[in-house]
Order: structure tokens, then sequence, then C-alpha cells
């Protein structure tokens, strides 16, 4: 027996569908004769995942991530597979379930609307039956981590994005959940309340051990928060694995920028890497661009080249954007194989 805490298993999850005919005569023939299809969301889903590990769960619109989420949730029942979370099958024991999880689903706020943000929390301590000391010792952390003090007694209607989704989180932790499950918890936030809601998230995993499932198309989540990723294509997982092992599969490609001290042709800068497999590309003045793989060439084998060829002022290299890894799993997906 694993001792996973949330293990999935051939999940499956098909939804029956109605093709309309056009037209009235077509209505009308629908009435009498409608057309029937399946649709699998979620194809044969397998996942184990142990406790205080945090997640990143991505893939295109319609993938099937959030019909995933909501399976695990309790919200949806699959059509078939199995899904045990701490031991409990989240659709059969749903109300001792969801004492154990905590969701954030972007946009849609679980907070009331026209309360003022405390008096939210008073009702989900009386929901979800916290102790005052524990419910005292909560909001003392999410003073201290969210900063949320300062509009506790402010309407949510007038919280600004930013502020709801920190006060959301911790709505979503007051009753100290083992599993946190994030549908785009960033979507709309701007660049200082994005990075507030991940160093808490970096917080509640490492100091509280919370296991977080987080689905995000802002992928600089991932890149920040997650070392394993999971992907999912038209319902069916193609990767699950370390972040960096991603890109090991797709290949290492370097990006790499270098400025010169004096003007040089770009054909010049590109004659002191002959016979190695680096592509340069259009200068910048005494900028210069280039992108390598690390499968194929050593970084340091490049740099050598070039400081022994021209004048280099500094150069910097970086790894290949996570979008970039995402996009060439897909294209993999997509090509025929041989």
């Amino acid at each position: 027996m694993s001792d996973s805490l949330i293990q999935v298993r051939g999940l499956t999850r098909d939804y029956r569908l109605t093709k309309k005919r056009e037209g009235v005569t077509g209505g009308l023939v629908d009435l009498v004769r409608p057309r029937r299809e399946i649709l699998r969301a979620v194809n044969d889903v397998s996942f184990e995942i142990p406790t205080g590990e945090m997640v990143g769960y991505i893939g295109a619109n319609g993938a099937g991530k959030s019909t995933t989420l909501k399976m695990l949730t309790g919200i949806l029942t699959p059509t078939s597979g199995e899904v045990t979370v701490g031991g409990l099958v989240p659709w059969e024991q749903r109300l001792q379930y969801t004492r154990h999880i905590g969701a954030v689903f972007g946009q849609r706020t679980q907070l009331w609307w026209d309360l003022a943000v405390v008096e939210s929390f008073r009702l989900l301590q009386k929901i979800y039956e916290v102790e005052e000391s524990v419910y005292k010792r909560q909001m003392e952390t999410f003073h201290e981590l969210l900063d949320i003090g300062d509009f506790l007694h402010q309407p949510v209607r007038k919280l600004s994005l930013g502020q709801r989704m920190r006060c959301d989180l911790a709505a979503a932790l007051l009753h100290g959940p083992r599993v946190l499950f994030l549908d785009e918890p960033t979507i709309g936030l701007d660049v200082v309340a994005k990075e507030n809601v991940r160093e808490f998230l970096r917080e509640i995993r490492d100091r509280d051990k919370v296991t977080i499932i987080l689905t995000t198309h802002d992928l600089a989540d991932i890149e920040q928060l997650c070392k394993r990723v999971i992907i999912i294509d038209k319902g069916q997982v193609h990767f699950d694995g370390d972040l960096e092992d991603l890109r090991v599969r797709v290949g290492q490609k370097v990006r790499l920028t270098v400025d010169l001290r004096e003007s040089v042709a770009s054909e010049v800068l590109a004659e002191t890497t002959t016979g190695l497999p680096v592509r340069w590309e259009t200068a910048e003045g005494n900028r210069h661009h280039a992108e390598f793989n690390r499968s194929e060439v050593a970084g340091g084998e490049v740099i050598k080249s070039l400081v022994n060829g021209v004048h280099v002022k500094d150069l910097h290299m970086a790894e290949q954007p996570i979008e970039e890894v995402v996009r060439d799993i897909y294209r993999q997906q997509k090509e025929p194989s041989a």
C-alpha cells in the first residue's frame, strides 16, 4: 500500500453531449432522434503525490485540468477510476473530506460579497467548527504572512483583486487543511501581488507541510513554486516528473547574450564558433544573441571560443523559458512517430 497522501488510479470522466442539427427542420428531428456523443474529458489519469509536495498540473484550455481538479475535490464523480486523499474518497465521503482540503478557484471568491472580510472568516470558523484558540492562531499567521490586517473590516466587494486573493487563500486555509487545490490563483494580479501569493505558498508548504496541486496558465508560477510538473493534454498525462527532467526531454536549449567592447559584424562573431552547433541572431549594436543546446555542446566550450576570438565585455546565459519547453512537449505529441 502506497504511503502517498494523494493516490489517483485510472481516473476517467466522460460527458454525454447532444449534437444539434441546423435549421428548424433539424431542430424538429432532434426532438425525435437526438444525436448523442461521448466526450472524454479525462482519460485514464494516474499519479501519486506525497505529503508536503507542490505539484504543477498544467495543460492547454480544454486539456482536462479543471475536470481533474473537480473530481479530486469531490465536486464531480468520475466515470471510472479511483481517487483517495488521506484515505478518503472525495465524492463518497464528501462531508468528512471537505474538512481536510482547501480550494481557491481563480477569480471565483468563496467569501461573502457584502460582508466584511472578518465576518466571512467568522462564518467559516463556525462552518468548519474551528476552535477559538486555533482561529486566533491562524489569524495571526495570516496577518504575518499575507498582511491582511488593514482590510479585515472592509466589505469583500471593496477589495482589490490582489487583496481579495490573499483573503481567499486565508479562507481556504483557516481550518488547517492537509491539501490545497489552486486553480489559477494569480490570474489578473500585478507583479507585486503575484510575488506575495507565491511567497505565502512557499511558506505554508515548507512550514506546515501542506500538499498543493496548482493549475495555472502563468508558467512563471510553476517555475518559481514547483519542482514537479504533470502535463495533461486531451485528457491524458504526457509528462510527470521533475521540471529539469522536462527540459532534458525536449533538449537543454540555452539563450546566450553577449555584449562586446567594440562593434563586430555578426558574420565575424559567428566565425568564432565555427564548427560548434551555435545559432546566431541579428545583432543589436554591440549586443549579440545566440542559441545552443547543452546536449550538443558544453556552455564552457562556447564561451571559450568567444573570448578567444572577440573582446567580450559581458555575457549572460539563460535557460529555455518553461513556456517554450511545454510548447515543445505539445509539438512532440502531435508529430507522427517515424
